[in-house]
């Protein structure tokens, strides 16, 4: 099977997204805006609902601040196997465990168009560790989002068996949606951004831990310093902390090595329920 497909190819053929979480909603978003369709599948159907919403409000303003592109559509999906009729791609962006994603990605094989690309937005696990029921693990790869549309870099890297018409396709079709692939040339537990990022995310957290700054003095140091828009806190409350934590836990599993702090500061934030932006509190209370 070739899995080589060029923007002309893939234009009128929508992209499957399962998982309308944080990101899933916002890589629909992107994949929406060169007209085309992108099919959102979540085992909760207001997710899936809210998530074409977000779409929908947000999508003209995106293609106005890039100043191209067309209007497409975000439709939710009543089936995993809905989602993927005639998908030219699937990104899987669901909850950080392996026990979610390993069966979720036999049902995705079993209902997949022969030559329709495989790609998991795990941020931490190698997409080698969720291949246990496809068939053909050629088609399979990470492409790691950050934060669509402001933060358009993605990661690819390949499962170990990742043909290399796939990767070449993905580096030269995403960039018509104005997402921007890097690839991994080995694999790496945190691919390549966020391994620089955690490492300094997690000296933030110890700082806050050990109680030598609050949350907002890290911030506002990075905001006037490096002239961000936003500092680490206010990203991890925007990635969600119980997100960020099953990350964190994911690096101590690999590194034994790493302090403890960090992972405990968040531990009391998620236990309290407090999990950023979309409990309308984290280590800051939404206005």
């Amino acid at each position: 099977m070739t899995y080589a497909h060029t923007f002309a190819d893939v234009e009128h053929r929508p992209v499957a997204v399962i998982g309308a979480g944080t990101l899933g909603r916002r890589i629909a978003l992107m994949f929406t805006s060169r007209g085309g369709t992108a099919r959102v599948y979540d085992p909760s159907a207001e997710q899936a609902t809210a998530a074409t919403e977000y779409v929908a409000r947000t999508l003209t303003g995106v293609i106005e601040r890039r100043g191209s592109g067309a209007v497409g559509r975000a439709e939710a999906a009543g089936s995993v196997a809905d989602a993927l009729r005639d998908a030219w791609l699937v990104v899987e962006a669901v909850p950080e465990r392996l026990d979610i994603k390993i069966p979720l990605w036999g049902q995705i094989d079993a209902a997949a168009p022969a030559d329709t690309i495989f790609v998991t937005n795990s941020s931490s696990y190698p997409s080698r560790l969720m291949t246990e029921h496809i068939r053909d693990k050629s088609r399979m790869c990470n492409m790691h989002f950050y934060m669509p549309p402001g933060s358009n870099a993605v990661d690819l890297m390949s499962d170990g068996e990742t043909s290399r018409e796939v990767l070449d396709t993905l580096l030269a079709v995403l960039p018509e949606y104005d997402i921007h692939p890097f690839e991994a040339r080995k694999e790496s537990v945190g691919f390549i951004f966020n391994r620089v990022w955690a490492a300094i995310k997690r000296e933030c957290l110890e700082v806050v831990a050990e109680g030598v700054a609050r949350p907002e003095d890290v911030d506002g140091m990075f905001r006037i310093n490096w002239h961000m828009p936003v500092g680490p806190f206010q990203m991890m409350d925007q990635v969600g902390l119980d997100v960020v934590l099953d990350i964190e836990n994911h690096y101590a599993e690999e590194n034994p090595h790493l302090p403890a702090g960090p992972r405990e500061l968040l531990h009391r934030y998620v236990d309290a329920g407090k999990l950023g932006v979309k409990t309308g509190e984290g280590f800051y209370r939404r206005r």
